[in-house]
This record gives C-alpha cells, sequence and structure tokens, in this order.
C-alpha cells in the first residue's frame, strides 16, 4: 500500500484529482497537510481557541480542518502517525504573512480570515510578520532546521522525500488559448502580490530547504507554469493549465508514488 502524504498546497494536491487514475486510487491512502506555514507547524497551541462545531464562513470541511490543525497545531504528530511511503513537500502555501499571538505563531491565511476567528479573544493583540520580511526568513529557516531533525528522528526517515519545486505563474492562457501577461493577483483580498519578490522567496525556500534536509527528489514543470483562465478553482497564479500536472503527475509515477496503469 503506498501512504503519500502533502505538506504543501493545492497545486500537490490536485494532481490527485486531475491525473489520479480512479481504478487504482484504491491503491493509494493520502495526507494533505496544508494552510500553514513551518514556523506555525512547530509553534504551541494557541490558547483559548475554540473551533466551531461545523465550518463558518462558507468553509467546505477540508479546508477548514486545515485551519484548524494550524491552530492547534496537530498536523506534524499526524504526519508522523501515518508513516508515509513517500512525503511530498511544495511551498505555494508559505505565501501568507505570520501571526504572533498569545505567545504563538499561526498563518494568516484566507481561510482564518473567512473563518471568523479573528473575532474571538484568543487573537487579541495579534501582530502580524509580513511574509516577505528577515523576520519571518529567520523564523523558516529555523523551523526547517527543526523540521529536518523531525524527519531523521521519526518514522518519516523512511519515506521517500520529494520537494515539488514550483512558482507563482507569470503568465496566463486565456480562454482562447492566447498567452497574456498574469496581472492583478492578490495574497489575500486587498493585499497585492508581487510574484517576482515571491519566487525569489519560494527559490530561496528550496535552497535551502534542500541543504538541510535528507537527500529528496525533485519534481517540476517549469515550462508549463502557465496560470489557467478556465481552471477549475479560477484563475490563480497557482491554478495550472492541464499540462503542468500532466508533466508532474508523470515524474511522480517514476517516482512509485503512484502504480502505473499496465497497458
Amino acid at each position: 500500500m503506498t501512504r503519500v502524504a502533502i505538506l504543501g498546497s493545492c497545486i500537490s494536491r490536485d494532481l490527485w484529482r486531475f491525473q489520479g487514475a480512479a481504478d487504482t486510487q484504491a491503491d493509494t491512502q493520502l495526507l494533505y497537510v496544508s494552510r500553514t506555514s513551518l514556523p506555525s507547524l512547530f509553534a504551541t497551541p494557541l490558547v483559548s481557541f475554540r473551533p466551531a462545531a461545523r465550518p463558518p464562513g462558507g468553509l467546505r470541511p477540508q479546508p477548514h480542518r486545515a485551519l484548524v490543525a494550524d491552530l492547534q497545531k496537530t498536523a506534524l504528530a499526524a504526519l508522523v502517525a501515518f508513516r508515509p511511503t513517500h512525503l511530498i513537500f511544495d511551498f505555494i502555501d508559505e505565501r501568507f504573512d505570520l501571526l504572533s499571538v498569545g505567545g504563538t505563531l499561526v498563518t494568516d491565511s484566507w481561510e482564518l480570515e473567512a473563518s471568523g476567528y479573528r473575532r474571538q479573544p484568543a487573537f487579541k493583540g495579534a501582530r502580524t510578520i509580513p511574509r516577505l520580511s528577515p523576520a519571518c526568513d529567520r523564523l523558516w529557516l529555523e523551523a526547517a532546521g527543526r523540521l529536518a531533525a523531525l524527519v531523521r528522528a521519526t518514522p518519516l526517515r523512511d519515506a521517500r522525500l520529494i520537494l515539488h519545486a514550483a512558482r507563482w505563474a507569470e503568465r496566463r492562457r486565456t480562454a482562447s488559448g492566447r498567452i497574456a501577461p498574469l496581472e492583478g493577483m492578490e495574497v489575500l483580498p486587498g493585499q497585492p502580490a508581487d510574484i517576482a519578490a515571491h519566487n525569489a522567496l519560494l527559490a530561496r525556500y528550496e535552497t535551502a530547504f534542500a541543504e538541510l534536509m535528507p537527500p529528496m527528489s525533485r519534481v517540476e514543470a517549469p515550462d508549463a507554469r502557465l496560470a489557467d483562465d478556465t481552471h477549475i478553482w479560477g484563475l490563480s497564479a497557482f491554478h495550472y493549465v492541464p499540462a503542468y500536472y500532466e508533466t508532474v503527475w508523470r515524474q511522480l509515477e517514476d517516482l512509485g508514488v503512484y502504480p502505473k496503469i499496465a497497458a
């Protein structure tokens, strides 16, 4: 049985949605950890936070579970207990600012903003640590070192480690097939994104991570990093054209992530 864990974003999870073969999916178990950041993963639970019984703010169940896991700090224990055969990292969700609050760190994701949880007393006095700041860089590098140590000291050391190297797309394919510049992207509503700065950050993260971690395989499709106007989740700098998912999926198959279908 293949057990695949993703510590990353929708670009890795969507590989199973867009490329997974329905008749063999029973051969793979999948754990998906998202909407978090390495510094938040290693922080302490947010004291006095109380999740709603049902997803608030129109959130779907999975994004709400990811948000609650980020606030209650349950993801790492679940990851180790899952004992994955393959562990995929991607850093696209490492675009959100961090919040320093109540002696801990949390990820200031869209889901957190939409949930209304920030109105809880637990968030009183929250202070923003901008993603593109030296302070966030230091926190992230420290957490990356702690993750490397965790991998070496737990059953995660037996997993095949895979870095899914992704970037924000700089161009888009329109519904008519035309290639055009991608403009007007935001991290959160009203928070414009500097695509070049975020891509430079991702490159630095990946380089530092590879130096800290045990040996990793790498999958990527730089020639297919085009945003897709017709993507099921809408236009975004990391909602790519189908060729992107097809290319990365073939590379994952070669790494044994998912059984190839006999011809």
